[in-house]
């Protein structure tokens, strides 16, 4: 039997970058994981998995015979095409690198070995389904899911909301992201947007078959790319091309992408429309549901929050004022044109009447200061106008306390 001497795929992925050998990982182990596993990423993961662990103990043929049944499940995968060539070029010489046949462009190489580092390294993450983001989340009544996407992972990960308003992890799923790279500015720099976004249910009408299965578009640019001067459009979660099962791991225009198959069986969810997106870099993730500082803080946030609007009923200028940051900004001004405006209208005392209802909460991922999302309904009265909207609020902590950064009509 000729052996793969130097495979990369092996010596990078399953050596240096994954710590993996045959007493951690039996290939038993990976045999029942592949069974057990009922989401086409990660029977994808499992298979491409098994597959490599042969190639590392030597068998090449049985790892063949992997590689050709992932192939005949995903005859579009271009990793596994890959992976296949140097395993039948090994019969006849010894291989010096990864892609050492097949494929002669290096830059598609090293795109192709980056995705299997990103898909191995969640299939061998323990206890995923038990960890949660670090983020406050709190769903509305008209939410269901919330979908948390770690750019550093190239990873989706989709949550349901429990009756008690926990949230529970349901799959996760590989993702292409921009071919630059996070942290989107402008039209067409080829970078994915960080923050919370807002998926709509999906684009009717025929679509370029770039798209795959069908797009999802985000509510980019949203109220802080737009006061940061982020430009740009046409962010979405879509497919992939008919001939291609995934692409690299930085490879779209700034778009999430997801395979055609992840993307069809998160169809029944994302066409809800009003799902919240989280696009994270670097999620830190929690044992458990929720911590001690995470409730502390959703709570803080929940008071001031009521304060505010008893402030508000009260038309003490001063203190509904006293909630809001000086570097607040709304559509048709600043902080010191808010207050103005608000000072003019309260300074009769009007009577009235302000209710909140059905209030979500997602924080912001990645910002300068911690901040988060608010959306509620509100119900506001009074002896000459009663009017009912669902409004947006972005809050940020300094000082030591909750302050309203911006505020408007959703």
């Amino acid at each position: 039997m000729v052996r793969i001497k130097h495979l990369s795929v092996v010596i990078l992925l399953l050596g240096a970058v994954l710590p993996w050998n045959a007493t951690a990982v039996n290939q038993e182990g990976i045999a029942s994981r592949f069974l057990a596993q009922k989401y086409s990423t990660n029977i994808i993961e499992s298979m491409l998995a098994k597959t490599l662990f042969e190639i590392k103990q030597g068998k090449t043929g049985d790892a063949l015979n992997t590689v050709n049944q992932l192939i005949q499940n995903t005859p579009n995968f271009k990793l596994a095409y890959l992976i296949r060539g140097d395993l039948l070029a090994s019969r006849a010489r010894m291989l010096s690198a990864f892609g050492d046949t097949s494929v002669r462009d290096p830059r598609q190489i090293e795109d192709l070995k980056e995705e299997a580092e990103k898909r191995l390294e969640s299939y061998l993450e323990k206890n995923k389904d038990h960890l949660q983001p670090n983020l406050l989340i709190q769903l509305d009544s008209s939410q269901r899911y919330a979908v948390v996407v770690d750019t550093s992972k190239s990873r989706l990960f989709l949550y349901a909301k429990q009756e008690d308003g926990q949230l529970k992890y349901i799959a996760d799923y590989y993702v292409t992201i921009g071919k630059n790279g996070i942290d989107k500015k402008l039209q067409g720099d080829k970078r994915t947007p960080l923050g919370v976004y807002f998926a709509s249910s999906k684009l009717s009408g025929p679509l370029p078959d770039m798209y795959g299965e069908g797009a999802y578009p985000l509510n980019y640019p949203n109220e802080i790319d737009v006061n940061e001067k982020r430009n740009g459009s046409g962010i979405w979660l879509h497919g992939t091309p008919t001939d291609t099962y995934s692409r690299p791991p930085r490879a779209s225009d700034g778009c999430v992408v997801l395979s055609n198959p992840d993307i069809k069986s998160l169809h029944p969810i994302l066409n809800r429309g009003n799902t919240p997106v989280i696009i994270a870099n670097g999620v830190e993730w929690l044992a458990e549901a929720s911590s001690e500082v995470q409730v502390a803080q959703k709570q803080a946030l929940k008071t001031s929050i009521e304060a505010w609007r008893k402030d508000w009923e009260s038309q003490d200028s001063e203190a509904y004022l006293a909630h809001y940051s000086s570097h607040f900004f709304y559509s048709d001004g600043d902080f010191n044109k808010w207050a103005n405006y608000k000072r003019l209208i309260q300074a009769k005392k009007p009577r009235v009447s302000v209710g909140i209802e059905n209030v979500s909460i997602f924080s912001y991922p990645n910002a300068q200061q911690p901040m988060v999302v608010v959306n509620f309904e509100q119900d506001f009265k009074s002896a000459s106008l009663q009017n009912r909207m669902k409004k947006r609020q972005y809050w940020v902590h300094e000082n030591n306390q909750w302050k309203i950064i911006y505020e408007g009509a959703v």
